[in-house]
């Protein structure tokens, strides 16, 4: 799977970081009552670190909210993932358990603060790219509502766009009958290079410990 940034992303953000994951030959399933109470624990943990903390002034949301708003999105109105999900901690409104493949998910996204997106490969038709919506462009998002791409960092496909910092789409969501997965890390452009790579080996160790298969791993950068 070819997976590129297209320009006028990249002439609108001079630095971007993305970690690209393939995983084959996984099996998502029930989490495990480990990562359950691994999940739940955390998420307890983070509520008294975000209890007099303002969520706008942690460092890796703060970098993505300028992304979106250099894009013309307002993320006041459209917000990052990771801040969506660290609000509702806050908020001691916490994640439901869903499957081992998305609980592994929002558990590095609550940690990182960043976004990160997660796809079902068979789902999705030809190359993908990263690239910046137009007008015409809608997806159904697994927020329940039909999304305007416009000015949001979006991943596409030959169909459209499929997934973004903001919200993924229902149509190529993994479910457990999901048996490859590409997963998108996306790194604020102040991590290191070094730094970046860690963490896919980090999220790609805990995968294979939790869904077996194998997988493969990269960082690519405008």
């Amino acid at each position: 799977m070819d997976i590129t940034i297209e320009t006028p992303l990249s002439e609108k953000i001079a630095v971007l970081k993305f970690g690209i994951l393939e995983y084959h030959n996984i099996i998502v399933e029930n989490s495990p009552v480990y990562l359950k109470g691994k999940l739940h624990y955390f998420q307890e943990s983070l509520f008294f670190d975000l209890e007099n903390q303002k969520i706008g002034d942690i460092p890796e949301i703060k970098e993505w909210r300028q992304i979106f708003k250099t894009l013309g999105k307002s993320p006041s109105r459209y917000r990052p993932s990771a801040e969506s999900l660290l609000r509702r901690v806050q908020k001691q409104q916490y994640l439901n358990d869903l499957h081992s493949a998305a609980d592994l998910n929002n558990f590095f996204s609550l940690k990182y603060a960043i976004p990160i997106g997660l796809y079902d490969i068979d789902k999705i038709q030809g190359n993908v790219q990263l690239g910046i919506g137009n007008a015409q462009e809608t997806y159904d998002g697994l927020n329940g509502r039909e999304n305007r791409a416009e000015n949001l960092l979006v991943v596409k496909d030959q169909i459209g766009p499929f997934g973004s910092p903001f919200v993924d789409s229902i149509r190529t969501a993994v479910t457990e009958k999901t048996t490859s997965a590409l997963q998108i890390v996306y790194f604020t452009p102040s991590i290191t290079n070094d730094a970046a790579e860690e963490m896919l080996k980090l999220i790609a160790s805990s995968y294979y410990q939790v869904l077996g298969g194998i997988s493969k791993s990269k960082l690519i950068t405008n």
